[in-house]
Order: C-alpha cells, then structure tokens, then sequence
C-alpha cells in the first residue's frame, strides 16, 4: 500500500505543550492495540523502532519499554520468516479486545437506567485479592459509596461480572441492580461517590493538548501520514484511560463547567480524521520489514 508523504511539521506547535508526553511503553500498547491484531498479534522490532521514532521515542527507550512489557507477559518475543519481533500474548488480547468496547464506546447512562452495586467482603488472610479487586472496580469506573460498596451505571454490569470471574474474583461479590429510594439528590450522590474535580481536571487536559492539533487538521486540505501516526497514537494513548475512570455517568448529574463531552468529541473527531492516514501509513513501514512467508513464525528465546 502505496504512502504519499507531504512535507509539513506538525499539525499545530502547541500540540505538544501542557501535559508531559506519555512514556513509551503507554505508547506500544497503543500501536500493538491499533495495529498488530491485524497481522496477527505482531510486529518486527525494526517497526516498531521506527514508528515509535515518529512519535519522538528513540531506540533505547523503545527495547526497554519492550522487555518491560515481556516481563508483564503481555509481549511474547517471536521470530516471524526470520525476523525478530514480539507478538501479543493471550492475556494481552483479551485486555485489548475489553478495553476495544470502553475506548471506542460511547455509551451515557440516563437516571432512569439505574444502578449496579458491588457488595463484596474478602477474609483478612485474603486481603491481596482485596486491592486486586479495588483496582477491578476502579477499572470498570465504580464509585465508592461506602467500605465494601461501590456504584456504577446498570449499563456496567454485564461488563463488571466477566472482569470479576476472568480474574477469580466474583466469589467474594454479590452484584444488585437499584434505583435509589427517596428523595436524596442523585448529583450529591455521584458528587459523594465519584472524584468528579479530579477526573474533570483530567479531561480538560486532554483538550489542552488535543484540542491544538484538531484545530490544525482542521485547517489542513492535505495530511501528512506519518504526522497523523504520531497524532492519533499519542491522543488515543492520552484518552484511553479517560473511559475507564468515567463509566458514562448521566448527563443530568455532571457538574456545570464539564469538560468530559467535549473531550470525548474531539478525540472521534480526530479518530475520524487521522485514522486512515495513519493506517496507511502502518502499512508502508512494516512491509519494509516484512517475515518471508516461507519460513514459520518460531519463539525467541
């Protein structure tokens, strides 16, 4: 697939001021997350250099970040017609495909859906399946509304019962749908049970650093492939973890001066442009190091 590079710099020079540049490992997540399920779970390490080379990473950060996922078990190294390279593990493909449905989803719950609580109690000689399942819940965008009960969107459920059992969790929780009683607020409710200033906070600097380089594909007739790579790659490793820390909360009970909607906007908007390019783009850089197809894909050991 054929790649036209246009000689331009950057969407817009502001795009890479406000917050810090996320590390290089968030970023081959996000490669191998866009990217590497379409050649079956891998990529050549001289690639992966060179992709991570547009998004500003050098060599050495590259490797590193690498073996630190392998450690994780989320990398496997795997040499494919002779080249080395490191493809997904099982594990990590499962995370991708969960989080697949979160990132790119844009589901808001309503106040006449309702709720779903998790009660959960964990013995004492059990306590490190206590903050494995903190951290679940977390994942999943759980507020806390007391110690040992926590509260999401109904539309969490289905959702919250496959994470809890694929980690062994579920035996120590009992999921209930509500719909709250009487007539308490149910913004003072979410206000009590969610960090809305944190995560509203966080959001605003998305748009911070993204807003910039949408404004500047925005004026843009032509788009520089390798410049809508680097783009995409580091706004969707920005905005990944944004959809895990709001599970879709009701419109109705955000606080004024919410920035959630706009940054969920700009960030598809910015999908819609840069994909393509950026897929191209791909393309044109791994078939410079593609596996001769005649030689079988072996582990490195």
């Amino acid at each position: 697939m054929g790649v036209t590079i246009v000689a331009t710099g950057p969407a817009d020079d502001s795009s890479n001021s406000g917050s810090p540049s996320p590390p290089p490992r968030a970023l081959i997540v996000t490669v191998y997350g866009l990217y590497a399920r379409q050649s079956a779970g891998w990529l050549s390490v001289a690639s992966l250099v060179e992709l991570l080379a547009r998004c500003g990473v050098d060599e050495p950060s590259v490797r590193s970040a690498i073996f630190r996922l392998k450690r994780r078990g989320l990398l496997l190294a795997v040499r494919q017609g002779g080249v080395a390279g490191y493809g997904l593990s099982d594990e990590a493909r499962v995370i991708l495909d969960e989080g697949d449905r979160r990132i790119f989803g844009r589901q808001r719950a309503t106040l006449g859906d309702g709720w779903v609580l998790a009660v959960f109690s964990v013995p004492e000689s059990h306590r490190h399946h206590r903050h494995q399942l903190r951290s679940q819940l977390t994942r999943l965008g759980f507020g806390t509304v007391a110690a040992g009960v926590w509260i999401a969107p109904a539309h969490v459920l289905d959702e919250a019962r496959a994470l809890l059992t694929r980690h062994g969790l579920d035996h120590y929780v009992e999921l209930f749908g509500a719909r709250p009683a009487g007539s308490d607020d149910p913004a003072a409710l979410v206000a009590r049970c969610w960090d809305l200033d944190r995560l509203n906070e966080q959001y605003r600097s998305f748009l911070d650093r993204q807003a910039p380089v949408l404004a500047g594909y925005r004026r843009r007739k032509r788009i520089d492939p390798g410049q809508a790579f680097a783009d995409y790659v580091g706004a969707l490793t920005q905005w990944r973890r944004l959809p895990f820390l709001d599970p879709g909360l009701p419109e109705a009970v955000l606080p004024g001066g919410w920035h959630g909607i706009r940054a969920a906007d700009t960030f598809f908007e910015l999908r819609d442009r840069l994909a393509g390019p950026a897929a191209d783009f791909v393309a044109a850089i791994c078939s410079r190091s593609a596996p001769d197809p005649d030689r079988s894909g072996t582990p490195v050991r």
